[in-house]
């Protein structure tokens, strides 16, 4: 039942009005840090509106650096806007901190995705793989989900 609300509130890879609103209190949330430090909330300049626009993720963090990938695949809006401005962002959870998100390669992608998955209960039933499947089936999915390491901004 889940699964197939998440999908419901997703339609297409667009959240519906009711996710739309849901995301807007999850933003809030995550970014004056009264959630664990791993719900975070990505503010990027909007690509067509040029307005701030607050996005609430999960934070995978892989060998001590900090990853954020895209359940909605890349047409998240959040992952447009970011591309559009050139991976410049804003990090929020209780402090605004200035990054740059990078693109994770392809093939550097299967064990950040898996570990993403780990964190992200609610990314389960948008990437079509367990959570716990061998680390050769995240290959498979790897380009339809995309991945950003962050670095501070002046990097």
């Amino acid at each position: 039942m889940f699964n197939t609300l998440k999908r419901r509130l997703y339609p297409n890879g667009r959240p519906n009005t009711l996710a739309r609103l849901l995301n807007a209190g999850w933003a809030a949330l995550h970014a004056w840090g009264i959630a664990p430090n791993w719900l975070v909330t990505l503010e990027v300049v909007g690509r067509r509106s040029g307005r701030t626009i607050r996005f609430p993720l999960v934070l995978a963090v892989v060998d001590g650096e900090r990853y954020l990938a895209s359940m909605l695949g890349p047409g998240a809006l959040w992952v447009r806007n970011v591309e559009a401005a050139g991976g410049r962002a804003r990090l929020l959870h209780g402090i605004r901190e200035e990054v740059r998100l990078v693109p994770v390669p392809i093939e550097a992608r299967p064990r950040l995705i898996k570990a993403y998955l780990q964190v992200a209960p609610g990314a389960r039933p948008h990437i079509a793989i367990d959570k716990d499947a061998p680390l050769p089936a995240f290959v498979d999915i790897a380009e339809q989900v995309p991945v950003f390491r962050l670095e501070p901004a002046g990097s």
